[in-house]
């Protein structure tokens, strides 16, 4: 059972919410993108429900709400260490069904590898996902192929249809601020079909990692590493110590966002490298996303959002070599 409300009573209950929840959520940010006169979707903290663009998917995926691009470990000085204060509020991430599964695959990593990451772990605890559900299909999403097309692990439901909104609250201590409104059946939106689609390779054998397709697609490949950082499920990163220019005995600590498909991600102490070619930094991607995540774990690491084919500077769609890999496997 959920609750429907006019758009105006919407608006004044997220007001009151944003007091109490700090709220991230895509917004179209006018001339951010590519070029001067392009718009980029991206998240951002908001305080309105005028800010939040739902009709678009994000260019680049909610994970910066979680792992920010630029975070600092711990502080250092000649004598000690300090660790920076995690959120001071809880949050509120709104995002699709394709993003809600990504969260899984993160949390894989971070809190279930054989470790607890002590910075992902404090952020995650005080965050609860607001599903925006998705009632057509994007234009470059396989969400429906990979099984990331709909989820049921949300904490709010919110849907903006004309003058109404529909809401389902899951979590109790959400549910407290929607009580006010006439009781309805809600149910969310999922897509059931996209134009995009995938079929995965099965039967994988040594033979098909030196498939030449790697290096089709890797030649092209300019190393940008933009693939990686709109992924929702890529968690690699870099450390970077800082020295402080007034007393250089001081300083920081950070984690920074790296990428398996730039220049020096696999170099090690001695100038010593690995997979320096390109056709094996595309095999490695690609793999680890559709197989070795999945034999490791049970499920695939991709969630089908499209967003790696979409922001491509040298249009590489990486559909399209899961496709071609597949057929090469059959």
């Amino acid at each position: 059972m959920g609750y429907k409300f006019s758009k105006e009573e919407m608006a004044s209950i997220f007001s009151k919410l944003a007091v109490d929840y700090d709220v991230f959520a895509p917004v179209v940010k006018k001339g951010d993108g590519t070029f001067s006169d392009v718009d980029v979707v991206r998240y951002d903290k908001v305080s309105s429900l005028d800010e939040i663009e739902f009709k678009k998917k994000s260019d680049y995926s909610f994970k910066e709400a979680l792992l920010p691009i630029n975070e600092t470990i711990f502080y250092f000085t000649e004598d000690e260490t300090t660790v920076p204060k995690g959120p001071a509020k809880e949050r509120l991430v709104f995002l699709r069904a394709c993003d809600l599964n990504a969260v899984k695959r993160l949390d894989q990593i971070y809190l279930k590898n054989g470790f607890e990451d002590f910075y992902y772990k404090r952020t995650r605890e005080m965050t609860k996902f607001v599903l925006m559900g998705c009632k057509e299909s994007c234009t470059s999403g396989f969400c429906v192929s990979m099984g990331t097309n709909t989820t049921d692990e949300y904490d709010l439901y919110l849907k903006l249809d004309g003058d109404n909104a529909y809401v389902e609250a899951k979590d109790e201590k959400l549910a407290e601020a929607f009580k006010s409104g006439n009781e309805e059946a809600v149910s969310p939106d999922f897509v059931s079909e996209n134009p995009t689609k995938v079929t995965l390779p099965k039967n994988i054998t040594p033979e098909t990692m030196k498939s030449e397709l790697f290096k089709e697609y890797g030649n092209r490949c300019i190393n940008c590493g933009r693939c990686n950082f709109v992924c929702p499920t890529c968690t690699c990163f870099t450390m970077q110590d800082i020295f402080y220019k007034d007393n250089e005995k001081n300083g920081e600590r950070r984690r920074v966002w790296a990428s398996c498909q730039v220049d020096g991600y696999t170099e090690i102490a001695g100038g010593h490298g690995f997979r320096s070619d390109n056709a094996d930094r595309m095999r490695f991607k690609v793999m680890h996303k559709i197989h070795d995540f999945e034999k490791r774990f049970g499920y695939h690491m991709c969630v089908g959002c499209g967003r790696c084919d979409d922001v491509c500077p040298e249009y590489i769609s990486y559909s399209n070599l899961v496709n071609r890999l597949g057929k090469e496997c059959e």
